[in-house]
């Protein structure tokens, strides 16, 4: 246990970069944690040292704001679980879980993680992205019976969460390149309705389970021949008010959300039509005994193979980063200005997928169209979360027999348009706007990922990200090497060499710095070459900024040529511009 509590401690030192780590003001070092006996770990210094850190990220004032602010969180949180049940349940049934854990995973989601240092508006519950994973995990863990081996794997994600929180890892997402994160997100909307469109048309699952995505894509005209017609027509127009709604929805008709008006349409008709007695049993929604089988669900017996610790990482690294991403998205949207604690939410993120996954719930994160509803309607505190949660429950109380009313291809429906909203064509364009090396990177990664799997796509577009940097002049030296300094008199910081995704963490850790300096002054006169990723984080650096006061300026960047008029595009500086 002592070597293993070293090994912990060690990793934590070195991902923080520190020699020693603070707590108040105290300074704990690797040596203080032996003291004088090398074999013998301070247990109670350590127990101190996790508890601080757990603390610091857990308060948050829970009750404050309710008295003032509970009529509009009240609101926004019944429009959210207005949202969010349809959906919910769709993506739990689209992800191999049974449909009623798609809506235990959103209440977990609002019930417990609202008590940690979480974003204030963000809304928590299984998302769209993860759809792609979670359905792969159970192929490969041997199909409907691998449900607790699934769970089981969402659980160490959660817990590894849980200690990249404890090292104040939450700023991991910005080392990844933009543009392979937006591919990974538009190839996952790819593979949702490649899925979703047999389940629209109601054909039966037996006949294309197994496809993979391509052969499904391939497939679209068999599957329009062997439709169920009344089904097929229930989802072609749920398809059709999903699309529509943002179109030509005004007033009140706005207000409720796209997929609650699907049910408005889609439950009535199957009762008219008496679905529950002349379609097939794959074609409603079932939830059966709930509240009876509600307990533990989860099996380790797969934790000594490779493929599931593949699928522990696909679910730590998707679900960490599209959550973060979130909340960098819906940050500049508080009306309140205020900047979300990364390290915080990553830990109730942590704690909501351990406690959601050991009761055989999805991996959750902090959806943005959720979250930037949520906004919309209203919200003010995270009270919001947590009553969207709360309204959950009350439906899963009292509303089951009405749930088990409506069509999965109503549900499909809902889904497809969640995946067309990650792989709509304006994404192409703007990625090609920003630089033809941004498209071709964006559509390796896509295809890799079709062909492949959603890793081998990752990887492919780093390393070609890699290569083109290196093509353009980047010493592989100077990849992760960030080489700033700063200069207190002017309150000037200059960057010099390349500005890349790959030291993005470096420069941002030397600027954190200097952070209380008003205005600061970021000067790019020095610079050889600045990445899309590294300007997208200075530009999101200068709102945040911006909102407290305390200003950005950039200099000298426009001496640098860019690869297209885009205002995040690559820049470079050529031997002959001075600078």
């Amino acid at each position: 246990v002592s070597e293993l509590v070293k090994i912990l401690i060690v990793v934590i030192l070195l991902i923080t970069d520190q020699e020693e780590l603070c707590f108040r003001q105290e300074k704990i070092s690797f040596g203080s944690f032996w003291a004088n006996n090398p074999n013998q770990c301070n247990i109670q210094l350590l127990e101190r040292f996790i508890f601080q850190t757990m603390k610091t990220t857990t308060q948050n004032s829970f009750s404050e704001g309710l008295a003032q602010n509970w009529r509009s969180d009240l609101l926004s949180g019944f429009m959210v679980f207005l949202l969010a049940l349809p959906l919910s349940l769709g993506i739990a049934k689209a992800s191999g879980f049974p449909a009623a854990m798609g809506v235990l995973t959103a209440m977990v989601g609002g019930l417990v993680t609202s008590f940690f240092r979480v974003a204030p508006l963000a809304i928590k519950g299984p998302a769209a992205g993860l759809i792609t994973i979670c359905s792969g995990a159970f192929l490969e863990f041997g199909g409907e019976q691998a449900w607790p081996m699934v769970t089981a794997a969402v659980m160490v994600a959660g817990a590894l969460q849980i200690f990249l929180a404890v090292a104040r890892w939450g700023s991991l997402s910005d080392f990844f390149p933009a543009t392979v994160v937006h591919g990974m997100l538009s190839a996952i909307g790819m593979i949702i309705i490649a899925k979703q469109f047999p389940v629209l048309m109601g054909v039966d699952p037996a006949s294309y389970q197994g496809l993979s995505p391509l052969e499904l894509l391939v497939n679209f005209p068999v599957f329009g021949t062997n439709c169920k017609i009344h089904l097929a027509v229930m989802g072609l127009i749920s398809a059709l008010i999903m699309f529509l709604h943002p179109l030509l929805a005004k007033g009140w008709i706005r207000k409720l959300p796209a997929p609650m008006w699907v049910l408005l349409f889609a439950v009535p008709a199957s009762v008219l039509l008496n679905f529950s007695a002349t379609q097939p049993a794959y074609a409603m929604v079932s939830i059966g005994n709930f509240w009876g089988q509600f307990g533990f669900h989860f099996d380790f017996g797969l934790i000594g193979q490779f493929v599931f610790w593949k699928y522990v990482f696909l679910f730590l690294f998707v679900n960490t980063l599209e959550s973060m991403l979130t909340v960098k998205a819906i940050d500049p949207m508080d009306p309140y200005h205020r900047k979300a604690d990364d390290n915080g939410d990553l830990m109730g993120l942590g704690f909501g997928n351990l406690v959601s996954a050991s009761l055989g719930g999805l991996p959750m994160i902090s959806e943005v169209v959720r979250s930037s509803s949520n906004i919309a309607y209203g919200a003010r505190t995270k009270w919001s979360n947590f009553f969207h949660g709360a309204f959950l429950l009350v439906a899963m109380i009292f509303l089951i027999p009405l749930i088990e009313k409506i069509p999965n291809t109503a549900l499909a429906a809902v889904l497809i348009y969640a995946g067309w909203r990650l792989t709509s064509p304006k994404h192409y364009i703007q990625i090609y706007q920003i630089g033809p090396e941004q498209l071709a990177i964006f559509l390796v990664t896509v295809v890799v990922t079709l062909v492949g799997d959603l890793l081998l796509g990752i990887a492919a577009g780093i390393v070609l990200k890699f290569v083109l940097h290196w093509i353009r002049g980047v010493q592989w030296s100077q990849f992760f090497k960030a080489d700033g300094r700063f200069e207190s008199a002017e309150g000037v910081f200059y960057i010099k060499g390349p500005a890349i995704f790959s030291n993005l963490l470096s420069f941002k850790k030397q600027i954190n710095k200097h952070q209380h300096v008003a205005p600061l002054v970021l000067d790019f006169g020095h610079c050889s070459f600045v990445d899309h990723t590294f300007l997208e984080f200075i530009y999101r650096l200068k709102r945040e900024r911006n909102q407290v006061s305390k200003p950005l300026h950039i200099q000298n960047l426009e001496q640098m040529q860019a690869v297209s008029g885009y205002k995040t595009s690559a820049r470079r500086r050529f031997k002959n511009q001075n600078s």
